[in-house]
């Protein structure tokens, strides 16, 4: 797949920090309840940290007690990419950036609570908040 921002692995390891080059370029997860967005409330962008790329919206933003950040619909179908993940022998639904295609996380259909019933379950580390104009 060729993406519209494309780097090398060492391009990316001079731009992200040793811990977002795991997750973002290596689809790795950081541990629950520790990312600086998991408590996020304000109003804004989410965007991806490698590209800067818009991935969700605030208002779909949702406390679903998992320990990550957890949106029901990314901003446009377009934003985000979905693909197959069989690792950790599981098979699981893998979110990356669509433009960059850095991991973000997973998205899983699990959330009744919400108008889609998908939870996207993010990284911190993979995310940027740019907070709303007041």
């Amino acid at each position: 797949m060729t993406y519209e921002v494309t780097k090398s692995d060492e391009q990316w390891q001079v731009e992200l920090s040793p811990q977002e080059f795991a997750v973002l370029r290596q689809a790795g997860t950081e541990r629950p309840w520790t990312g600086e967005l998991l408590d996020e409330k304000g109003v804004g962008v989410y965007r991806c940290r490698a590209c800067g790329h818009e991935l969700f919206r605030s208002e779909s933003k949702f406390d679903s007690h998992c320990g990550w950040p957890s949106f029901y619909t990314p901003l446009a179908g377009d934003s985000v990419e979905l693909l197959e993940d069989r690792s950790h022998g599981m098979v699981r639904t893998e979110v990356r950036c669509a433009r960059c295609g850095s991991h973000l996380g997973h998205v899983f259909d699990d959330a009744p609570q919400t108008p889609t019933g998908d939870r996207f379950c993010m990284n911190s580390l993979s995310l940027t908040f740019e907070p709303a104009e007041a």
